[in-house]
């Protein structure tokens, strides 16, 4: 189907076709209605001179012309405006290649932060060097697209897409800017002509509206003049109406004396011309698009749309005869896709679609225009289908990992044949300059929120040190700024709150205290409820009983104790764990269970080794950082030895007894301490990923190990016997502890 909409369907005028041949006439055509039309790639277009006849053609065809149409043609409505250079609304002119560049390169981390900087500033600065007072001294940039900080690679490739025009899939953790970057991408847009979109009455066949496209503000020009024209219809046929029945009655009342008959043959008159009137509304267009006021890029943000607001819909009429139905080109409604013509369209959690809307969305992305129709079936709008609505838009997909997974792997096909795929960063690495864009994030969030007093200088060195802490990783800040915002926020409420001038380092503190996310406080309720119940033992030896840790959520962190007993089987030797223990923690009791058949003198084929983790609740335990509690815990209960309860641990095991890294030892240790716990055991490779708070410093002793004869000489009691164990497990693994090598991956792995 051919996108010039206008010119299709319609009766051939040979007055128009002539008229198009004069001189001039098809110039004005070609420049107010030609190349206003959506274009598709996939059309063979016609030469220069036929689609100056054809335009032409088309103007006087829809709205229709002729003998019964007194309404102004397309033509008539392209005079509205005398102003030839209305056809181009407020930054909407084309954009010049050179200018645009510029601009872009200066996106987001490439913008130096507009403030005082020291000349030899100390690399441990919180505030990267700047010298300043509050937030008040650090100015803030005008364009959200100059705001975005980190994401170096994400960056580069909207700074690409923006200028090709190519799709983008962003895949990362929330909070870590997707959002923010699909929104700047409507700053760095070539600015083009916007279009607005009308939608005509069919008289051929009302169920299938035209579609046409002016410039943008033409639109409402176009709709004012047909109600202007139908008022003065309107107001003419009135008139009549009031002639004809102040006839009728004076025939009826003076000639024929008949004065209940006028009255009635008047109201039957009234009636006529009242049902006869309402077909001009049929003739108004529906301004279905209006940009108008848009001076940049559209952004529509269709997250969790349905397929009405994703696609368009076609409103119900439950008047559909009788003279009182609603035109059904006025019953149609735009879409997410349509109102993003030429813009952006921003959709997170991609996967959340169904799969039809994701086809039909894949359909809009691969044809450039998209018809309405009604979305349920139930629905008198079902049977209405418009012609081709434009959808030339850049499509931001975004999403976590699992997106990915529900999405269909044609739309993601398109997206990555014409277009880019990001993964984004959870951390940057701390430098000066970043710590300076760090302090440039607390003046925005606060500028941004408009009621919190400024953050002075401590303040916000407390912020950047959260940002490192919550990292998770030696020399990285986090980019999860929508957490570390809410940081911000609830700092500055309370020191509103407190009617103070400025926000100050101790109450950022309280904000850490009160702004802690769920799985904090129900760990720190668990560790409470345990004490009460002495279900915690953070003193003495026990046989078999040992205090491991784990996380909850991102940045919580819980003691998790793991209980190990040795019967005898009656069924061949087997290892028997409880605890709701999902896919990766059963593995990790099977790797410690190879160690244990390897270390162990006696026949365990004998017998049955019981593991517990005591009190997991219905989430159980996933991830493979309780390897060495478990490790200890069952060694201790084959040799009888008992293990030390002021001591907790954590780490990865590898079958050959190397301790690896793992994830969140900061908030793990942190649960050690607030449990009572006077040392912590943790693998060597994340001793450099340790950052917590000052008031655990010296409640805890750290421990760093880099084999399980490590933790067993720390963990087990007397002297003599944990010589003994530790000897035999050197030489049976193999592993000497000289070396002081690692086996295994050098970055965390997943809890």
């Amino acid at each position: 189907m051919s996108n010039n909409t206008d010119t299709d369907d319609g009766p051939p005028d040979t007055e128009a076709e002539e008229t198009a041949s004069e001189p001039g006439h098809s110039e004005e055509v070609a420049d107010g209605e030609t190349g206003d039309r959506p274009h598709n790639d996939h059309e063979e277009q016609p030469d220069a001179d036929e689609s100056g006849d054809h335009a032409d053609d088309g103007e006087e065809v829809w709205p229709p012309t002729g003998p019964d149409h007194d309404g102004p043609t397309i033509a008539d409505e392209d005079a509205f405006d005398s102003d030839p250079t209305t056809d181009r609304t407020r930054g909407n002119e084309p954009a010049e290649t050179e200018g645009t560049a510029g601009t872009i390169e200066e996106l987001g981390s490439d913008v130096e932060v507009s403030a005082p900087v020291a000349d030899d500033p100390d690399e441990d600065d919180l505030l990267g060097g700047l010298l300043i007072d509050s937030t008040e001294d650090v100015e803030i940039p005008d364009r959200l697209v100059d705001q975005v900080i980190g994401q170096e690679h994400a960056r580069d490739v909207i700074i690409k897409a923006a200028r090709q025009r190519r799709h983008v899939m962003m895949i990362g953790s929330p909070g870590t800017g997707k959002s923010m970057l699909a929104k700047a991408m409507t700053e760095l847009l070539p600015k083009e002509e916007l279009q607005d979109v009308l939608i005509y009455h069919n008289p051929d066949d009302g169920n299938k509206p035209k579609v046409r496209t002016v410039p943008a503000g033409k639109g409402e020009q176009i709709v004012d003049a047909h109600k202007e024209e139908a008022r003065k219809r309107d107001q003419m046929r009135t008139f009549l109406m009031w002639i004809i029945i102040a006839v009728v009655l004076g025939y009826a009342l003076i000639i024929a004396g008949q004065i209940l008959l006028g009255i009635l043959a008047a109201g039957i008159v009234y009636l006529a011309f009242r049902y006869a009137s309402r077909g001009g509304d049929a003739m108004i267009p529906n301004l279905l698009v209006n940009n108008n006021d848009t001076t940049s890029a559209p952004f529509r943000d269709a997250t969790g749309a349905h397929a009405g607001a994703l696609l368009g819909d076609v409103r119900h009429d439950p008047f559909q005869s009788g003279g009182m139905e609603t035109p059904s080109h006025d019953r149609v409604e735009a879409g997410a896709i349509h109102k993003a013509n030429k813009g952006v369209l921003f959709v997170d959690e991609i996967n959340t679609l169904d799969i039809r809307s994701q086809q039909k969305l894949m359909t809009a992305i691969q044809e450039g225009e998209f018809s309405i129709t009604g979305q349920s079936e139930r629905s008198s709008g079902a049977m209405v289908q418009t012609e081709p609505v434009p959808t030339d838009f850049i499509m931001i997909a975004a999403g976590n990992l699992d997106a990915m997974e529900n999405m269909h792997p044609a739309l993601r096909s398109r997206i990555k044949g014409y277009g880019y795929e990001v993964y984004m960063d959870d951390t940057i690495d701390d430098t000066l300059e970043m710590r300076q864009k760090y302090v440039r994030f607390v003046a925005q969030e606060v500028a941004n929120d408009g009621r919190l007093p400024p953050f002075d200088a401590e303040a916000i060195e407390e912020v950047v040190l959260e940002a490192r802490r919550r990292a998770g990783r030696k020399g990285q800040l986090t980019l999860h700024f929508r957490d570390l915002g809410g940081l911000v926020r609830v700092a500055g409420d309370i020191a509103r709150a407190e009617d103070t001038e400025y926000t100050t380092r101790e109450h950022v503190l309280q904000a850490k205290e009160r702004s802690r996310s769920i799985e904090q406080q129900l760990a720190d309720e668990f560790i409470e409820k345990r004490k009460d119940y002495e279900l915690q033992v953070s003193d003495g030896y026990e046989v078999g009983r040992v205090n491991g840790l784990a996380v909850m959520g991102e940045d919580s962190g819980i003691m998790l104790p793991v209980m190990a007993e040795i019967t005898p089987t009656q069924s061949g030797g087997q290892v028997i764990a409880t605890g709701q223990l999902q896919e990766m923690a059963e593995e990790s009791v099977q790797n410690v269970s190879a160690i244990i058949k390897k270390f162990s003198d006696e026949n365990i084929s004998e017998k049955d080794i019981h593991i517990q983790f005591v009190q997991t609740g219905q989430q159980g335990v996933d991830g493979d950082s309780a390897s060495i509690t478990v490790a200890t815990a069952v060694i201790s209960a084959l040799e009888g030895v008992g293990v030390s309860q002021d001591l907790a641990m954590t780490g990865s095991l590898s079958v050959r007894g190397d301790v690896l890294p793992v994830g969140g030892v900061t908030h793990k240790i942190e649960a050690a301490a607030k449990a009572g716990c006077k040392r912590v055991i943790i693998p060597q490779a994340n001793e450099q990923d340790v950052m917590i708070e000052d008031e655990y410093e010296d409640m805890v002793e750290i421990i760093p190990v880099s084999h399980i004869s490590e933790v067993l000489d720390v963990a087990l009691e007397g002297e003599a016997e944990t010589d003994s164990l530790v000897a035999r497990l050197k030489n049976i693994t193999g592993s000497a502890l000289q070396d002081g090598s690692v086996a295994g991956p050098s970055s965390p792995s997943p809890q």
